[in-house]
């Protein structure tokens, strides 16, 4: 179904000012109804190279305010963001395609990380350490790291950036963003909303340039002294290698293959609405969602019966629409994906207990899916699916469960769900996984850290150490005079 809007013709935002009105332009698409949203120009590498040069001298003024002024800034840029929820939130429904209700939900976690770091930002502590003589004083100083270059996704559009944005401005450091093709007008809102806020020119900066001469741009910068990064585990370690020539502080959060393990004692209500909660959110497109599923036989038949009857209550449409829970995934590059994964997992002896029909809905709309039978070797076993299915294998005890969800160089996020205290203890120390959710399929939030192990990245992001990794510790040795 068409709804209708208004086209949105925005620019990069570049050292204080709108940019790129004269230059060749791109099309932001509705996947839902593949209706053109908008237009964004293309950034330029005058674009890049003028953000950063923005970024360095607005960074001479902006380190040296005091917390406590850069928090006022940061309330009143979450306060904008307050404001303009209801429009922002149906432009990100309608370039990324996720229901209204989800885009709301989002926006509202988008602003709740500017708001914890506005906060945040007056506890960034130093020390003083005890000397081994009377003529030292030891200190240690924590500082902005300086320019913050920053590459974010379409999946999460807007808390993907404020993730990032927040913690790096209340650390004192300036921010350079460039969002993908897929979302940018998500993007130019929030930057919107940053101006309004009157957060000072250079301060924040945002260009829609292709990948690679962003990144060539930016890692051949002395001034950028930082890269952010979330994406493919692929581009991770292309970005990684690059950054090695200039030494840039770099953070990395990639690629997942999460598991959820339901355990023989979990409440069965518990884990079905945890797994509902998990996979289905964004129709799958997100890098903690439950990519397979191990349940133990004691339990395994009441779980996939309940499953299967919540999974049937699942409505798919576009995102726009009253009730809508599944929206379309977000081109065509994806949905192939989806059905190459489901048509393998059938080759492979799976059974699908519901949807799995690609000719239900037109692309890039898929069903959500039920695969039972899932075996190791299986496609959507391996590699992250990144779309509305759900296979589960059945497992026996609990070493088998924790060593088929270890078997991954994957190391993002995990779920399980039991009610003893005594297992559930020792499956959470077990997993190797940066963030666990022990009966809860919702993990995030912004006071916590966010971040994989192995091959799913480096560092953290959120809580208190999320604004860590913009700080650099300083020590400083003083000698005193007897």
């Amino acid at each position: 179904m068409k709804m209708q809007h208004s086209e949105l013709n925005l620019l990069n935002y570049v050292d204080g000012e709108w940019v790129g009105e004269n230059l060749e332009t791109f099309d932001v698409i509705n996947p839902a109804t593949q209706e053109r949203v908008g237009t964004m120009p293309v950034g330029t590498k005058e674009h890049v190279l003028t953000a950063i040069e923005g970024a360095k001298k607005a960074l001479e003024h902006w380190k040296e305010l005091s917390a406590e002024e850069r928090a006022n800034y940061l309330e009143k840029f979450y306060q904008r963001v307050i404001e303009r929820q209801e429009e922002i939130a149906r432009i990100l429904t309608l370039e990324n395609g996720k229901p209204l209700k989800e885009a709301k939900g989002e926006v509202l976690y988008a602003a709740s990380f500017i708001k914890w770091y506005a906060e945040e930002g007056k506890r960034v502590y130093g020390r003083t350490i005890p000397s081994k003589g009377p003529g030292q004083r030891i200190q240690v100083l924590k500082q902005p790291v300086g320019v913050v270059a920053a590459i974010t996704p379409w999946n999460f559009p807007a808390a993907m950036i404020t993730r990032k944005l927040a913690p790096a401005l209340a650390a004192g450091c300036t921010f350079i963003v460039k969002p993908p093709k897929e979302t940018p007008l998500t993007a130019a809102k929030l930057l919107e909303c940053a101006q309004e806020a009157g957060i000072p020119q250079g301060v924040v900066n945002m260009t829609v340039a292709p990948n690679e001469l962003f990144s060539e741009t930016i890692q051949e910068s002395k001034d950028v002294r930082k890269l952010t990064f979330t994406g493919s585990t692929e581009v991770g370690k292309l970005l990684m290698k690059q950054s090695a020539d200039e030494m840039k502080n770099i953070s990395l959060e990639l690629g997942g293959q999460a598991p959820l393990i339901v355990f023989d004692d979990a409440d069965v209500d518990t884990a079905v609405e945890g797994t509902i909660a998990s996979k289905f959110r964004n129709a799958g497109q997100t890098c903690i969602c439950a990519n397979r599923l191990y349940v133990q036989s004691g339990i395994y038949d009441e779980f996939v019966s309940k499953l299967k009857d919540k999974i049937k209550e699942l409505k798919v449409g576009n995102g726009l629409e009253e009730g809508v829970d599944i929206g379309p995934l977000i081109n065509q590059k994806g949905y192939d994906k989806v059905v190459s994964h489901v048509k393998d997992a059938k080759e492979k002896g799976a059974e699908v207990v519901i949807g799995g029909d690609a000719d239900r809905y037109e692309a890039p709309f898929y069903e959500p899916t039920l695969l039972l039978g899932a075996k190791d070797n299986m496609l959507c076993m391996t590699e992250e699916t990144f779309g509305p299915v759900v296979p589960v294998q059945k497992v026996e005890s609990d070493e088998e469960a924790v060593r088929l969800a270890n078997d991954t160089p994957f190391g993002l996020a995990a779920y399980y769900f039991t009610e003893n205290m005594n297992r559930g203890t020792k499956i959470g120390e077990a997993l190797d996984y940066g963030i666990i959710g022990w009966n809860h399929g919702a993990p995030s939030a912004p006071q916590a850290p966010f971040g994989g192990m192995k091959q799913s990245g480096l560092g953290r992001e959120g809580g208190a150490e999320g604004i860590e990794a913009f700080l650099e510790t300083k020590y400083l040795s003083i000698g005193i005079k007897e």
